[in-house]
């Protein structure tokens, strides 16, 4: 498939974002069963973190009408919900907004009327509530979003639960490897806390990615030449790419780069995604060199651009066997 940069950025910042929020409510719920003590500021810290949450999920919305033919007609995508992905992804994310930003502004104005007490000394207020919705919604939009691609039976490369396990984890680790690094900035306290769950969840992503990897590699086309054009001759070399050459066929099914070039992308965001930011995140932990941390992030979230364009342009569409092979 030929990958659009809107949706990559669309998916990557919004995943970055659920990571962040879910980040910030990890590190509340701890506070609030007492594993972890409650900092001086910690609620201008949530707030301020739920701002760049919101800021990141704009972004991504904004960039997703780059990809709308009918900008105007955007509102119609939700139509569908009974039966559409899409249509779920497009309620899902506006809602998630919204409780993101009232989270934020339940910390910031610090709404405290008590709801219920925990056995720790606990107490369940409006954030918290708002937390564990965000929550929901967070989860819900990554299954929406990673099911538009998982749905479709005709692209194997996409139609695994991988996928669905993937969006999850590579945005749970890029905004946990934020969080880290805005942590740095406004409650170091936190910073070990966060940069040691960015690195589980980076290698758990790292294992997961790696295993949609093998898999996709071990594919075998149903469809050949043969069954595309409906002779059985066992050899058949395709001269043109077909009547269709230079139409929409060609141009939105296909990437038009070289096996080589997609294997040096594989490659890249393995390294860029997975292998250094662990090893900076892992710098991180053990010792308080400045800068590491948001260097880890401004890496990962790099290489998830790339990763992102691979996922596309790994899944190969049945169409290419007849308008995209060209001797």
């Amino acid at each position: 498939m030929k990958p659009a940069f809107s949706v990559i950025f669309l998916t990557t910042l919004i995943g970055a974002a659920q990571g962040l929020f879910l980040a910030l409510f990890t590190a509340q719920s701890y506070v609030l069963f007492g594993l972890l003590p409650a900092g001086q500021d910690e609620h201008s810290f949530y707030a301020l973190g739920s701002g760049v949450a919101l800021a990141l999920l704009a972004a991504g919305l904004m960039a997703s009408f780059f990809h709308l033919g009918r900008p105007e007609r955007a509102w119609r995508a939700a139509a569908m919900w009974r039966t559409s992905w899409l249509s779920r992804e497009v309620i899902v994310l506006p809602a998630f907004m919204a409780v993101v930003a009232l989270y934020g502004l339940s910390q910031l104005l610090q709404w405290k009327f008590a709801l219920a007490t925990l056995a720790s000394g606990g107490v369940v207020d409006a954030p918290v509530l708002l937390g564990v919705l965000g929550t929901l919604l967070a989860f819900a939009l990554f299954v929406c979003t990673a099911m538009i691609y998982a749905c479709l039976p005709f692209l194997p490369e996409w139609h695994s639960p991988l996928t669905v396990i993937n969006y999850i984890l590579l945005g749970g680790a890029s905004g946990f490897t934020l969080a880290a690094a805005f942590a740095t900035l406004g409650a170091p306290a936190l910073t070990r806390f966060y940069a040691g769950w960015a690195l589980i969840i980076t290698l758990l992503g790292f294992l997961s990615r790696g295993a949609s990897l093998l898999r996709n590699a071990q594919l075998k086309p149903k469809s050949t030449v043969q069954t595309a054009i409906g002779i059985k001759h066992p050899q058949i070399v395709q001269k043109s790419s077909g009547f269709l050459g230079g139409s929409f066929n060609t141009r939105e099914f296909f990437h038009g780069k070289t096996p080589q070039f997609l294997r040096f992308a594989k490659w890249l965001f393995i390294a860029t995604v997975f292998i250094l930011p662990a090893l900076l995140l892992a710098a991180g932990l053990l010792t308080s060199l400045p800068g590491v941390l948001p260097l880890a992030f401004a890496m990962q979230y790099t290489g998830l651009l790339v990763e992102r364009w691979f996922f596309f342009a790994q899944a190969n569409h049945p169409q290419n066997i007849y308008y995209q092979a060209v001797s």
